[in-house]
């Protein structure tokens, strides 16, 4: 240790020394100069950069120190610790000599360590990003960024379509199977089910393997699933189909909400959220308007084959060119590594703390994500208004057929095109999310950057009320003897009043929660989704036998009662979260 404390006290004098003894060189030996400066500046690097363990002078945290940055990775002096993103370059690219090519233990990224406990009370050594390091994934470019936005939002539009498109093939398809069509909307009810479980599974699989592998092979046997429904000859074999469809679909609705966190800082993650809740929508509703005629002219084993190839393209894309995200997955194997080269069993990535293997994981992602749903009473209150917009998507899925084929007289594939007018709606509502967002801003900078979820309700605030609108415009206006503009209005409410909803509740979540936001979610999703997997097996039922009318203004009564959330929220939102154990931890 001595050692390695008057090596880091030499750094700067040493780095001095080659500086002046430089130009001196280069006048001298103008020829080799530059073959002579390389090897003194590697040299120098190894011989500084090499420590297990230095001590820094931060005076926020002495238990800090740094590991790494051997050859090949150059930081700033140890008494200061910390790299910036200029300092933190290669300089190991060019390796001429032979001592170059004997491998360093240490050539990987400094990185802080920090001395803390683990539940047992054993003491560890917590291993975190040096400032600048080009491997965390909030240090991407933002080119890079936005395209793994764009990507993933891809895959979650893709995911929608396949959700919905199987909607409008129900009918053609229970004739051919010769089932009834309560059978055929089980579909529906089978990939919403699975899809609201699988997330608790999935998830902590992300923290074992890191996201990238999860998305590429979860894609992949999306994309295979497609073949079996595309080949059914009964309806068992399409249930089974929809639920394993919707267990690998899942990823596309559950983890890009955190894969958005682990690449964006919050204030910048305003607009890649809306974005994912926009495609997410979009993509289910807008199915329909396509899928009917598909259905119509082709049959409704070709809505699979579309499906199949579409996603089999994104697969190849996602394979090639996505990153992993997940920065704490990369200290976990960097920690690893650390383990095996100094032999000491402390140093752990963060995530190590509370569970080290996939069933602990498991369990807790499990147990938390139900737990924060039933205590948290933020969480319960947001996860009942998102499953109610949720569930009035697919029970909409029956109630627009029999708005415009049962009653209107159009075709199955004109029956489709009033879903335009719901992405109309959604639209129009995240075109108003940017002007939410630059409120957003202007609050987070009063605030001196401290976090503000109460800003992200504004978008909720203008739009809520549209969702109960719709429904009771769309309720009173679906005579066939009134024109079609009435109940389509009514539609682009409803749109809009889902968007605002889905946005505002992942965004609050994700503020108010921190690192918790992930298990709140999940603990949501399963909510939302076990409501849309039951709406289809009986909308059709209540809207025939209560009247379309009274079933739709019932909806709109139950929306009317949940509009008042987003407002309860902004007035006593802080006070709510000061009294939660775990919301309070960051947003204090």
């Amino acid at each position: 240790m001595n050692n390695v404390t008057q090596n880091a006290a030499q750094a700067p004098k040493a780095v001095a020394h080659v500086a002046t003894a430089a130009p001196k060189v280069a006048g001298r030996q103008a020829a080799q100069a530059p073959t002579l400066a390389n090897k003194r500046a590697r040299s120098f690097a190894r011989a500084v950069h090499r420590p297990s363990y230095v001590r820094t002078t931060d005076p926020e945290d002495c238990e800090k120190g740094i590991i790494g940055g051997g050859k090949g990775w150059r930081v700033r002096s140890a008494q200061e610790g910390k790299a910036s993103e200029d300092e933190e370059t290669r300089i190991g690219s060019e390796q001429s000599s032979r001592n170059e090519k004997e491998s360093d233990p240490y050539d990987f990224p400094a990185t802080y360590t920090k001395k803390s406990k683990d539940k047992e009370g054993n003491e560890v050594i917590l291993l975190k990003f040096v400032e600048g390091d080009r491997e965390d994934p909030l240090n991407w470019s933002r080119a890079y960024k936005w395209y793994t936005t764009g990507l993933l939002c891809c895959m979650t539009l893709f995911i929608g379509l396949a959700t919905t498109s199987y909607s409008s093939s129900i009918g053609s398809m229970t004739r051919q199977l010769g089932v009834s069509e309560l059978a055929g909307q089980g579909g529906l009810t089978t990939f919403n089910g699975v899809c609201a479980i699988a997330p608790l599974i999935i998830g902590p699989l992300t923290e074992v393997t890191g996201r990238r592998y999860t998305y590429i092979f979860s894609h992949m046997f999306f994309v295979l699933t497609f073949l079996l429904l595309a080949l059914k000859n009964n309806i068992a074999q399409v249930l089974i189909g929809r639920g394993i469809l919707g267990m690998f679909g899942s990823v596309g609705t559950i983890l890009v909400g955190g894969t958005f966190g682990d690449i964006w800082k919050p204030v910048d993650r305003t607009v890649p959220t809306a974005l994912f809740s926009y495609v997410a929508i979009f993509g289910t509703v807008a199915a329909p308007i396509y899928a009917g005629f598909v259905d119509e002219s082709l049959g409704p084993w070709w809505q699979e084959w579309i499906q199949m190839i579409q996603n089999g393209v994104l697969l190849v894309v996602v394979a090639l060119t996505l990153k992993e995200t997940r920065g704490d997955v990369k200290l976990k194997k960097r920690a690893k590594q650390i383990r095996r080269i100094t032999g000491d069993d402390r140093y752990i990535a963060e995530i190590e703390l509370e569970a080290r293997n996939f069933a602990d994981l498991l369990v807790q992602s499990s147990v938390k994500a139900i737990h924060l749903l039933i205590t948290e009473p933020v969480l319960f209150a947001f996860g009942l208004w998102i499953a109610f917009a949720w569930f009035t998507t697919f029970v909409f899925l029956s109630v627009i057929p029999i708005t415009f084929e049962e009653k209107k007289g159009w075709s199955h594939g004109i029956a489709g095109l009033p879903y335009i007018a719901l992405c109309i709606g959604v639209s129009i509502a995240f075109g108003v999310n940017f002007i939410s967002e630059r409120m957003y801003r202007r609050k987070h900078e009063e605030s001196g950057g401290k976090n503000v979820p109460e800003a992200r309700l504004y978008l909720s605030l203008w739009l809520g009320w549209t969702l109960p609108g719709g429904l009771f415009i769309y309720s009173f206006t679906q005579y066939e003897r009134l024109h079609w503009i009435g109940p389509c209005f009514g539609l682009v409410l409803i749109g809009s009043g889902i968007f605002s909803i889905f946005n505002g509740v992942y965004d609050y979540t994700n503020d108010s929660y921190g690192q918790q936001a992930s298990s709140g979610i999940a603990g949501q999703g399963l909510m939302r989704n076990m409501l849309a997997a039951v709406g289809p097996l009986f909308a059709s039922q209540m809207f025939h036998n209560m009247g379309s009318q009274y079933a739709g203004l019932l909806m709109a009564l139950i929306a009317t009662l949940l509009t008042p959330i987003p407002f309860i929220l902004f007035k006593w939102g802080p006070t709510l979260r000061k009294r939660s154990k775990v919301a309070s931890q960051y947003t204090d």
